[in-house]
């Protein structure tokens, strides 16, 4: 199994529904076993400067580079780039 999990900030805190609403449309993909949005609890100053996390899992690699491959995935990309500050990923095997 691979767990993709992606971190993002907001340039604008404004803009936090709008980014959430794309990145929650990368539900609407097949082939992720699990795939959440979720708003970061800013729990301690080490994660405060994360807005959003995606979280995913994903049968094997082949799996999740059919979900990157996907048009829903370029549109989501499209709409939150402008609007994001960081984006970090890691995709781990388990």
């Amino acid at each position: 199994m691979i767990r993709h999990i992606v971190f993002f900030s907001a340039r604008d805190r404004a803009d936090l529904p709008r980014i959430e609403a794309a990145l929650n449309r990368l539900a609407e993909i097949p082939g992720a076993d699990r795939l959440e949005v979720r708003r970061n609890l800013r729990s301690d100053d080490l994660c405060a400067e994360v807005d959003l996390v995606v979280y995913g899992e994903f049968a094997d690699l082949a799996a999740l580079e059919a979900y990157r491959a996907h048009p829903i995935y370029a549109e989501a990309v499209q709409a939150v780039r402008p609007l994001r500050e960081l984006r970090m990923a890691a995709d781990v095997e388990v």
